[in-house]
């Protein structure tokens, strides 16, 4: 009874998702809806999970600190990854959310300079905050709010002098003494000379024209003479005049006029006291946000006095009247029965044998957190098509406290490189740049592009596993869907099991016969095509590729012009198109063409299909036309088609008139 019984002042858990981890929240206030529920207005409490990489740095470089300065004991890596679940960061965001939704209580408390930070992991639904996280401003800062308990906050009592011992200390830096006890004044003299200060100071204000607007009777005069400003200046008199009544009275009253003490109460106005009340309401008594929101004018140490005065007023007497009326009429409490429906996800019921899947998993999977395959009951976690699942014991522990028993890649644990010198960290441009097939003319072009790249590595229990489990994987229908993520620990789990049986059947390994490099040259030669004649009269361009490229290979790989291919007269664009007659081609200036930006241009290798190749390309079906996609490295056989030769239609013989004077212009 007692633990489903919530109320005011304690951290819980609520549930907005079925597979999102619980959230922890203060409850503030519970309060009645119209339509007869109850609903909670909470404190928000933010884990590691919620902020961004930038503070979780921040977060880390804080606790670093933390160990540093209070000498915490060592702990192991996997500790160390679970004390992160136990940190929250506290915030000033309010929320309302169903009493329904509670799943349990927690224990949150600041962290301490004085605890154990291995003691939290021992113990249930505890966890620990250090840090305030805004929501809005997105930063994180040190809890002003924090309890100076440890060495370094206590007081150095000094040992006591002997008798005869001088005391060399700096004076001026001690002490001063305000008020002697063993004065030679009665009590009825030192009564008689406050009852003068208050007169003198209620006469102050009579002539003081400031102070007969604020307290226009003789009776606010007199309460304000009669606050502990007027008292202080009074004892402090009898000190300075060395407990002298006609040496203290005659300080009361200089040749000027009776001297005029306020306190904060006086000094304020009535706009600045209401400032005072509304930002009281909505910080509480954290004062440094008071006077940086509301009242950045008055100093710290005037907020404080004032709030102290301001609590022996009838105004705070009323207010609080006001707010323990509205506490009577609120819930100080609410029963929440244990929340007992099944979990949308499960696998398997709970009557099933234990070790099953269920529909739609594969065998062999283990728990993503412990790695067990062994549980009464299990949990779909992660995205749907990496088809992973916890225990039961670990999807408690991730509905709780935000992550897995053990750093997972899927819960993004960093992975080390295993080979120092690769170049996984290099881009495309730079990679290529280093390769000494690469000229200089290039490798400042290739360099000015910004393409990323990444490097795959397999071990070999992963090339032990596409063999072994190739029912599972399925490599053909994996390569025709490269965007489909593959669960690798399942895999490498159901591989580790059928290994031992493997092993006494050995795998068929069919040799692959390689031919020479001398063989695979000639057949290059030979395919390659050939040079097409150019026409008489026009000039061949000037491929300034082929001056950079390598002479030996110059007769494989021959970057073809496009005049060169299509003619010089009609240039032809990138797509193999002919430019239109209003389009300006590339045989005008060089000082009119656009010049190209490095980071944009093309790669050094263009190929420029002929009138011949796209006519081939016509003359093949569907199904060859795919096969040589799917194999571009083998030779692909091809009838050209059979054109028909037209016979030359004779041209009409032009009509001149039978005899003319005029001559004859032949155009050529």
């Amino acid at each position: 009874m007692a633990a489903n019984m919530y109320r005011v002042g304690d951290y819980v858990y609520f549930e907005n998702s079925s597979s999102n981890p619980y959230l922890v929240r203060r409850i503030e206030e519970l309060n009645k809806t119209a339509n007869g529920n109850v609903e909670a207005k909470v404190v928000c409490l933010f884990r590691r999970r919620d902020i961004s990489g930038s503070l979780n740095s921040l977060a880390d470089s804080n606790a670093r600190e933390f160990e540093e300065e209070s000498k915490q004991p060592g702990v192991s890596e996997q500790q160390r990854h679970q004390l992160k679940h136990r940190e929250l960061f506290l915030s000033r965001q309010f929320e309302s959310l169903p009493a329904t939704h509670i799943r349990g209580k927690c224990s949150v408390t600041l962290l301490n300079e004085t605890d154990i930070l291995s003691q939290y992991l021992e113990k249930e639904d505890c966890f620990f905050y250090s840090l305030v996280f805004d929501p809005v401003q997105k930063t994180l800062l040190a809890d002003q709010g924090e309890i100076r308990v440890g060495c370094k906050y206590q007081a150095e009592i000094p040992d006591r002098l002997a008798d005869g011992e001088s005391d060399n200390r700096n004076q001026q830096k001690m002490e001063m003494k305000v008020w002697d006890p063993d004065n030679p004044l009665t009590d009825r003299q030192i009564d008689q000379f406050l009852v003068v200060a208050r007169a003198v100071g209620t006469f102050a204000r009579a002539l003081d024209c400031s102070s007969s607007i604020r307290q226009p009777s003789l009776h606010m005069s007199a309460a304000a003479a009669s606050r502990d400003i007027t008292l202080f200046h009074a004892m402090d008199t009898l000190q300075r005049n060395g407990y002298d009544l006609a040496k203290a009275m005659s300080t009361l009253v200089p040749q000027g006029g009776p001297v005029l003490c306020r306190d904060e109460m006086e000094e304020w106005s009535a706009s600045e006291a209401m400032l005072f009340e509304e930002a009281l309401e909505k910080y509480g008594k954290d004062f440094n946000d008071i006077r940086q929101d509301f009242l950045p004018w008055k100093s710290l140490a005037s907020i404080v006095q004032f709030y102290y005065m301001w609590k022996t007023t009838d105004r705070y007497i009323q207010q609080k009247r006001l707010k323990a009326a509205e506490a009577d009429s609120k819930l100080k409490q609410v029963y929440i029965p244990t929340y007992t429906k099944p979990n949308p996800n499960q696998i398997i019921s709970v009557g099933s044998k234990p070790g099953m899947n269920g529909a739609g998993f594969q065998k062999g999977l283990t728990c993503e957190s412990c790695h067990t395959t062994q549980s009464a009951q299990w949990y779909a976690w992660g995205p749907p098509n990496m088809q992973c699942r916890l225990c039961a014991s670990c999807w408690i522990y991730w509905k709780k406290y935000g992550g897995l028993k053990t750093p997972t890649q899927l819960e993004g644990a960093a992975r080390g490189t295993t080979e120092p010198h690769s170049r996984g960290h290099l881009s495309r441009p730079e990679a290529q740049s280093l390769s000494p097939y690469t000229t200089s003319a290039n490798r400042a072009k290739l360099l000015a592009k910004n393409r990323q790249t990444f490097l795959l590595q397999t071990t070999k229990l992963t090339r032990l596993a596409r063999r072994m489990c190739r029912d599972l994987l399925q490599p053909r229908r994996a390569a025709r869907r490269p965007y489909a993520p593959i669960n690798a620990n399942a895999i490498k789990a159901e591989c580790s099991i059928r290994l031992p049986k493997a092993a006494k059947t050995p795998l068929k390994i069919h040799p692959l016969v390689r031919l020479p490099l001398a063989t695979i040259v000639k057949d290059l030669v030979a395919q390659a095509p050939l040079k097409p004649k150019t026409p008489r009269g026009t000039k061949t361009p000037i491929n300034r590729n082929q001056l950079t490229q390598n002479r030996g290979l110059g007769g494989i790989m021959v970057k073809r012009a496009y005049e060169t291919m299509a003619g010089a007269a009609v240039p032809f664009s990138a797509n193999g198109r002919p430019l239109a007659s209003g389009i300006r081609s590339g045989s005008q200036p060089a000082a009119k063409r656009q010049k190209l930006n490095p980071a944009d241009a093309p790669n050094p290798v263009v190929f420029v299909a002929t009138k011949d190749t796209r006519a081939l390309r016509k003359a093949l079906t569907h199904l060859e036309m795919r096969r040589a996609a799917r194999r571009p490295n083998l030779p692909l056989k091809v009838k050209p088609p059979l054109i028909a030769v037209r016979p030359p239609v004779p041209l009409p013989a032009p009509s001149h008139p039978a005899s003319t004077n005029e001559p004859i212009v032949l155009e050529d």
